[in-house]
């Protein structure tokens, strides 16, 4: 269902001829960029109240971090296709703020000499708040569509331009896409793709049960309606699943709880009767409106909780909702004196970040498929390419959706595959392009291969970095300084309760130690058949806002990398569950533990991704007694879990590679 189909392309061969081509479709790019910024321009001017900035996030109305094209605004009006990042036009200026994974594709994507990067990662680097009060001038009015930034992201701005005697206003109607269609480019319908079940086997708890338990949290909270704008909330809560969303299993859709009833705001109100029977199988009593009446009935809601009479009703929503659901759930504008809101971190972020037993298993067995799937891949790889054969980064990609097709319950890709040989593993987020020439993966490179797969039973999130031939001793170094800093944190022991970015050197130090860094966090979360991005927990060296602190069975990633730009890329990523370990347990670092952090409970992690690491890409003198040990555990493991399977299916030419990648390593 959220199968995504591949077409093999042709090799192109770079000629003289190609590269006018390339030199001519630069030249539109740029005119047409130049266009598009001067027509929004020239809207900002003729608004009713004129403005002097225009705000364009990424986020669409659910503060998602992978877009539909419908939402792609800040892609359009700039060219830059990164997932994250933040445009501002001014006048005179046009300006996005980005960070440090999206800096080299942002150099290539955009017309430099219209648009202007700031590196978020950089302290000499202003932020948006301050670049607007610095450059503006006393009363100039900055505009944004409330529909596209959150509560959250709203109020400081607000509160630092009024600071500065200038104002933030919201502009309902969004100015992009008004711009798209008055240059004959509007944008595409909305998705509203067929929504399925997700059965209680695959979830752990039945849909009804999960609305009950939220309606226990309203009662402590003393709120009325509880309304969940994320999209990945909604489909939790219903044990739904869709594909609105490119490889996230999502539907446009808001979900609001009160007391006694529960409204679901999706397509033109109108459920299948697959899913009217699932929920009712579920105990969950359901009804459904259109998406677009999701306003209307807030204020509906907000007028009947006041005239109902003691005026102590609150509503509840996540502080990551936008402006405009918060507006319209406190009914600003048919209230005289709006309601209360309760606007915080999500209940159902902080109940679906812990997962139960059935989703643990869920993704223990599907790192097992993903295993096998990913073994058969580099098995194949470097055969066809010791064989001599041109293999481009888009047939390779293709090739690996292949094998995880054959795996039980494999729904799609959870993520676009980032395959990278050579210069373009440099790019942190790099995919290759169908359209133009293609990179051919050659035995010199360095192939960095960043994938994921959607299972019905969870989702994986994997990559490995692997020399085609020899690898250079500068990239020896490098990649065994970064899986040195993997096994840092996959091995590390830390108190239950403490936040992810306290654990985010431990991954830079053996970097560090060489004056090298890489520029994005180390670890996200990930969801059960859901976004492979999940929050609200994460390491990084930068705190995640609402972390509410590690705990057990929790799904995080261990990504360290380092980046040649124009040379190589290097990462090395496992999902990893956190458990609670005490001295007896099976960890490498139970038996060092003299107490259980007084009491606050020792955490661990056990790793979920069952792929071996390129030998022959390892610097054996870099790696200590404990490393080699840990290495050799792990490649063990996988040798013992996904060999029996292999031989069972009789991939004997598999298994034999597998053994051969699996061999113990000698110091």
């Amino acid at each position: 269902m959220f199968l995504t189909c591949f077409l093999f392309k042709v090799i192109m061969v770079y000629t003289a001829a190609n590269a006018a081509t390339l030199t001519n479709s630069s030249t539109i790019h740029s005119n047409m960029t130049l266009q598009r910024l001067t027509a929004l321009r020239a809207l900002m001017a003729s608004q009713p109240t004129a403005l002097s900035a225009y705000i364009i996030p990424t986020a669409d109305a659910h503060n998602s971090e992978y877009i539909a094209s419908v939402d792609a605004r800040r892609e359009w009006i700039s060219g830059f296709t990164g997932s994250a990042g933040t445009a501002l036009v001014t006048s005179s200026h046009a300006l996005v703020w980005t960070d440090g994974r999206y800096y080299t594709q942002f150099e290539k994507e955009t017309d430099n000499t219209l648009w202007t990067l700031m590196k978020m990662s950089l302290t000499e680097t202003l932020t948006m708040e301050k670049w607007l009060t610095t450059n503006l001038v006393e009363g100039s009015v900055v505009g944004a569509d409330p529909k596209t930034m959150s509560r959250d992201e709203w109020t400081p701005l607000q509160t630092a331009l009024k600071k500065a005697k200038m104002e933030l206003i919201a502009v309902p109607n969004n100015l992009v896409d008004q711009v798209r269609v008055q240059t004959k480019d509007a944008p595409p319908r909305r998705p509203h793709n067929e929504i399925l079940p997700l059965h209680v086997k695959y979830t752990g708890k039945a849909s009804g049960k999960k609305i009950e338990e939220l309606r226990e949290k309203m009662k402590e909270k003393k709120a009325s309606a509880l309304v969940i704008t994320a999209l990945d909330e909604v489909a939790y809560t219903l044990n739904l699943r869709g594909s609105d969303i490119q490889y996230n299993p999502v539907f446009f859709s808001y979900l609001v709880i009160t007391t006694s009833s529960a409204k679901l705001f999706w397509g033109d109100g109108t459920l299948s009767q697959l899913v009217i029977d699932h929920l009712t199988s579920e105990g969950a009593t359901v009804q459904c409106r259109p998406y677009d009446s999701i306003v209307e009935y807030l204020h509906e809601l907000a007028k009947e909780l006041s005239e109902s009479g003691d005026g102590s009703h609150a509503i509840w929503l996540s502080s990551d909702a936008s402006e405009a659901i918060h507006r319209a759930s406190a009914g600003e504008t048919v209230l005289k004196k709006p309601l209360d809101l309760i606007s915080e971190v999500s209940p159902v972020a902080l109940t679906k970040l812990i997962k139960n037993e059935v989703e643990l298993q869920g993704f223990r067995n599907c790192h097992v498929k993903d295993g096998i799937a990913v073994v058969r891949f580099f098995k194949w790889l470097h055969e066809e390419i010791g064989k001599g054969c041109t293999i481009t980064e888009i047939q390779a990609a293709d090739k690996l959706l292949e094998f995880r097709s054959e795996e039980e319950d494999f729904l799609g890709p959870s993520f676009e595959t980032i395959a990278g040989a050579g210069e373009n593993g440099a790019i942190i987020h790099y995919s290759p392009s169908k359209g133009g020439e293609q990179r051919v993966i050659g035995v010199d490179d360095m192939f960095l291969l960043d994938s994921g797969g959607q299972y019905r039973d969870g989702t994986t999130d994997i990559t490995r970095t692997r020399h085609m031939g020899v690898p250079s001793a500068g990239q020896k170094d490098a990649f065994t300084r970064v899986l040195k800093g993997q096994i840092m944190v996959g091995s590390s022991v830390f108190p239950q309760g403490v936040k992810g970015n306290v654990l985010d050197s431990f991954a830079r130090q053996h970097l560090w130690l060489a004056g090298l860094d890489y520029a994005h966090g180390t670890g996200h979360g990930v969801g059960h058949c859901l976004n492979v991005h999940e929050g609200p927990s994460g390491v990084s060296w930068r705190p995640y806002p609402h972390d509410p602190g590690l705990r057990p069975r929790q799904i995080l990633s261990n990504e360290p990398g380092y980046y040649k730009v124009g040379e190589y890329g290097i990462r090395h990523e496992d999902l990893v569950e956190i458990i609670s370990i005490t001295k007896e347990s099976d960890h490498p670092r139970a038996r060092g533990l003299l107490g259980d952090f007084e009491g606050r409970g020792a955490l661990a992690f056990s790793t979920l991704t069952l792929v071996p690491h390129h030998k022959e890409c390892l610097d054996i003198n870099l790696l200590d007694d404990f490393e080699v040990s840990y290495i050799n555990a792990y490649h063990a493991r996988v040798l013992n879990t996904l060999g029996p399977i292999l031989e069972a299916r009789n991939l004997s030419e598999d298994y034999t590679w597998l053994k051969e990648q699996c061999a113990p390593i000698v110091k």
